[in-house]
């Protein structure tokens, strides 16, 4: 499942760079119960890119800004309990990391959903019913 971190330079520490995808990936496996599905753990994949805050626009200005976006199929993030928890675990995780004073107003977390059967996986178009049985194999 992609995960997108896109940050303004300076927000992190150099740590929190190479810490903050894995980080984020434990987090939406662990909220699924699915940390050490064979299946799974490999397929939670991301990338971090870091733009000049000058690129970064929030509320009238160029400020600090983390956005975070996951991409999973329709049957992710089941009710609010599970959202609720992956939201506040990854702002927590910014905090942890951050190098200077950035608020947590500024930073944003978003889910997109996938489209059932529109989930490639190594040339494979998977259904979420697909995905569910790969999961479950895996377990």
């Amino acid at each position: 499942m992609p995960i997108s971190i896109q940050v303004t330079k300076g927000l992190l520490t150099a740590q929190g760079e190479r810490e903050v995808l894995p980080r984020v990936a434990e987090a939406l496996l662990r909220v699924h119960g699915l940390t050490d599905n064979a299946f799974m753990a490999p397929n939670v994949i991301g990338h971090l890119m870091v733009s000049q805050q000058s690129e970064s626009y929030v509320g009238g200005g160029f400020h600090s800004l983390a956005v975070i976006e996951v991409t999973v199929p329709t049957v992710t993030f089941p009710n609010a309990e599970v959202k609720q928890a992956f939201i506040g675990e990854v702002t927590d995780i910014i905090d942890q990391l951050k190098a200077d004073t950035h608020p947590r107003e500024r930073t944003f977390v978003n889910v997109t959903y996938a489209v059932d059967g529109a989930w490639g996986i190594g040339g494979k178009a998977y259904t979420n019913a697909e995905l569910g049985a790969a999961i479950q194999a895996a377990a």
